[in-house]
């Protein structure tokens, strides 16, 4: 156990330390490489010879981003947890058509979790949200945590069941890491900072931006009172579906730093990959079918695509939903463009795909023809799954990723805007179902289910006479 990191000193000494050796690793790659008679390259627009790295957004070949400095950034990030740790393992579930295969492996650790905090800090940042007496109310509390993320870890306990007392309820408390909530603004200047001396980022990401919006919602995801809402929330929207379940909420056991939920089994969906091929077909259509359920049909979503969100319990096949710090409600209106801009990259039908693009603020109108053009071929990369009829085999198309990667170097050199703000956590979560069909090689029905989400889907303003909408008809 090792203790989190609580107030702001020993937090800007943590991610000094993480500085002072990614330095001193880079010094030593480049002397190495320089011993050797090769060339660094520290050139995030550059070309690598390996057909991979020539792939990845993030450069493989970069004097910096070595294996060694890898290792010590995921080592720095389950140490500190926080705002740090959450971006990491968003970057963690991407392949190597965004971040090289060394990266790739180190973060894997991150995802895997954090380091777990010690009893004492543990027992103390209870009392500081649920009082001196809570384990009163416990029957059991496991004092081994059950999983240890980038903003809390998860303990097991039991308790009387709240609508039955003559029963007992398993339940996992999940316990914010002190200090990580108010620490969210600065580790990520911290970790801007630090990127920013590396050059590993592309230029065109408007990094500004999405640094902004990173904020907004981390902050949010530290208000386990909104998460504990927005779980109940979403548990009413899902409360029909047969075959998905959202754990019900304790409320007496929740805080602004505690959320209590009713205990659910199962693995993460993305160790269902040694599965029949029935059961992966299962999981995969069910995962996109609610991920279309939740923009189309709520509006309301869970944004967090980490596969250890979504667990599959194979002796009843039945599929659970949790983590609802990043829940978002979209609007009204961007969702009807986004419908639209999603038909049309199913139906190849470029000028509804840049008309949407327009609408939505993902272009300006004023792009030069090479971008739209990148744009628009990426547009219909992505909408493959929803092209093809029958099923669309993912484990088959794992190209998807790579082409759409290629195709991202020149829109991040062209275009004119940064996207909207909506589209870093849909994006975010759109990615994920696709990268866990990938990963499990499911089979899925992409464009029946999108069909069907269309052919009852209720435009807001009335208008149905666009060339992608009138597409989308015919093929019904």
């Amino acid at each position: 156990a090792v203790a989190v990191p609580s107030s702001p000193i020993q937090r800007v000494i943590g991610f000094g330390s993480l500085a002072a050796g990614l330095a001193a690793g880079t010094i030593s790659e480049s002397a190495r490489r320089a011993w050797r008679g090769r060339k660094p390259s520290n050139d995030s627009n550059g070309d690598s010879s390996s057909p991979v790295e020539a792939e990845s957004i993030i450069p493989g070949d970069s004097i910096f981003m070595t294996e060694a400095n890898a290792e010590r950034l995921a080592v720095a990030l389950c140490r500190m947890r926080g705002a740090a740790l959450k971006l990491g393992q968003m970057l963690s579930i991407q392949d190597e058509s965004v971040i090289p295969p060394q990266v790739q492996r180190a973060l894997e650790r991150v995802r895997q979790g954090a380091d777990v905090m010690p009893a004492d800090q543990l027992e103390k940042t209870v009392e500081s949200h649920l009082g001196v007496g809570w384990k009163d109310s416990l029957l059991r509390f496991d004092p081994e945590p059950l999983a240890a993320a980038s903003i809390g870890q998860v303990h097991l306990a039991t308790v009387l069941d709240p609508d039955d007392p003559e029963s007992t309820l398993d339940v996992c408390m999940k316990i914010q890491y002190p200090g990580v909530a108010r620490s969210i603004h600065s580790d990520i200047d911290n970790l801007m900072r630090l990127v920013s001396l590396t050059d590993i980022l592309p230029k065109g990401l408007y990094v500004e931006h999405a640094v902004a919006v990173a904020k907004e919602e981390l902050t949010l995801e530290c208000d386990y009172e909104y998460e504990r809402d927005s779980q109940a929330h979403m548990a009413e929207l899902l409360r029909d579906d047969p075959h998905w379940h959202v754990p019900r909420v304790i409320p007496a056991l929740c805080s602004k730093g505690v959320i209590t939920t009713e205990y659910a089994p199962g693995v993460a969906i993305d160790k269902a990959a040694a599965l029949p091929q029935d059961e992966r077909d299962y999981i995969g259509a069910q995962l996109l079918r609610v991920t279309l359920r939740e923009l189309f049909e709520f509006r309301f979503m869970q944004t967090d695509p980490n596969f250890a969100n979504f667990l599959y319990y194979s002796p009843t096949r039945r599929l659970t939903l949790i983590d609802f710090g990043a829940a978002k409600e979209f609007p009204k209106k961007f969702v009807d463009d986004y419908l639209r801009m999603v038909v049309a990259c199913a139906e190849r039908d470029r000028k509804g795909l840049i008309d949407a693009s327009i609408s939505l603020g993902f272009l300006t109108g004023d792009e030069s023809p090479v971008l739209m053009d990148a744009h628009a071929e990426a547009g219909f990369q992505v909408g493959r799954p929803f092209a093809a009829e029958g099923a669309y085999d993912f484990g088959a198309e794992r190209d998807m990723t790579r082409r759409v990667a290629g195709l991202g170097k020149v829109m991040l050199k062209h275009r004119l805007t940064p996207p909207p703000r909506e589209a870093y956590s849909l994006h975010r979560k759109l990615s994920g179902a696709f990268l866990a069909c990938m990963r499990i090689g499911a089979r899925v029905p992409a464009r029946t289910m999108l069909r069907e989400m269309y052919e009852k889907y209720e435009f807001g303003d009335g208008d149905a006479d666009s060339d992608s909408e009138e597409a989308a008809a015919n093929t019904a």
